[in-house]
């Protein structure tokens, strides 16, 4: 039995795969109060710590033999401003702390991949002691993950050196594997009226993830932008007309825009407002040319997120729709943090190494 620590744990993508590995989580630190609440509502309440992670003290710290995390990366992000005096950059310090108090035999640390060429990283290589660190980039679709997501892994081992997992698929699933199937008209556009006491506070949920399969009411106007998108196409494949201004005038980048999915590819990076097309390229894949061709004109669900995500059905949720869409996009795709626990495993308890099983793998077969 391997117990764990997962700190800024959101709604706890990484402890799902770690779980499913055969991992105990014993400690999980989040801020956000509904994210800790889907954390609670799949993981128990006698371990995970709504508070701020500064607020914990040494002595509450228990030992552990592997402690995972991403700490807040706005700073690194290509989609933040890069200052890095950004106080949240500075939590990869709290992240230490745990580090040195709990003496993991193993650390994971997961952020955007600007990370590993940031002053902050150089500066932690310079503060852990007793750890050899392996870092790179890995992608999420090279684990089972049926979308394009690249992010930084920084492995620390005090048990010798411990590689990047290498990539577990010769082939990516596509689109198709997670979304084919699921109602392409969503009954409703609200999540059901319930709530749960959860940490102390009322949430809104708990919701199955087949509660999370809800539509938006777009304008008229979207409705007529959506029809002409064909997959993998973006606001360049707008008409002039239905063009607002600011894309008229800006006729190079942000080409993922206003973009249509494909059913057999990947999708591209799942962010917190999938939900708005004109974030990025979020759209249904289902598209058909012709005047009567089939289409369908909206943009992904919450559920179908959360699957392009890899989070399992049997997943469960709390908070508003605009919280669960964070959780979501914030989230260590599951089947990703599976393919690290399961990579570190043999290193741990000298087993042999083994494979991680993939839920999507046998559609292909």
């Amino acid at each position: 039995m391997l117990s764990m620590i997962d700190l800024f744990a959101g709604c706890g993508g990484m402890t799902s795969g770690f779980a499913k590995a055969g991992y105990t989580p014993v400690l999980a630190v989040e801020w956000n109060h509904h994210a800790a609440a889907t954390y609670a509502a799949n993981f128990g309440e006698d371990h995970i710590r709504h508070t701020d992670i500064a607020t914990i003290r040494d002595k509450d710290i228990p030992q552990a033999d592997v402690i995972v995390g991403g700490p807040p990366c706005q700073g690194f992000s290509n989609l933040g401003s890069r200052n890095i005096d950004d106080p949240r950059n500075s939590l990869w310090r709290e992240y230490l702390r745990f580090v040195r108090r709990a003496n993991p035999s193993v650390f994971v640390i997961e952020n955007v991949d600007r990370f590993l060429t940031s002053s902050e990283f150089a500066l932690l290589k310079d503060e852990i002691d007793g750890y050899h660190l392996s870092a790179g980039i890995l992608h999420a679709a090279d684990f089972g993950v049926p979308q394009r997501r690249r992010r930084a892994i920084v492995i620390g081992s005090r048990i010798g050196p411990i590689p990047l997992p290498t990539p577990t698929h010769d082939r990516w699933h596509p689109v198709r594997a997670v979304l084919d199937g699921l109602p392409e008209r969503p009954a409703t556009t609200a999540l059901p009226a319930t709530g749960t006491d959860f940490l102390g506070t009322r949430v809104p949920g708990v919701y199955k993830s087949a509660d999370l399969h809800i539509g938006r009411n777009p304008t008229p106007l979207s409705l007529r932008r959506y029809r002409h998108i064909p997959p993998g196409g973006g606001r360049f494949d707008l008409p002039v007309e239905l063009m607002p201004r600011c894309w008229r005038e800006k006729k190079t980048g942000t080409t993922d825009v206003m973009g249509r999915l494909r059913w057999d590819q990947p999708s591209l990076t799942v962010r917190t407002e999938f939900y708005k097309p004109e974030k990025g390229r979020y759209l249904h894949p289902q598209w058909e040319p012709g005047e009567h061709g089939h289409r369908v004109d909206r943009p992904i669900t919450h559920l179908e997120a959360a699957r392009l995500q890899s989070f399992p059905d049997e997943f469960r949720w709390c908070g508003t729709k605009v919280e669960i869409a964070r959780q979501i996009g914030n989230a260590v795709p599951p089947q990703l943090a599976r393919s690290i626990a399961e990579h570190l495993r043999p290193y741990l308890t000298g087993g042999a190494p083994t494979v991680p099983t993939c839920p999507l793998c046998h559609t292909f077969e």
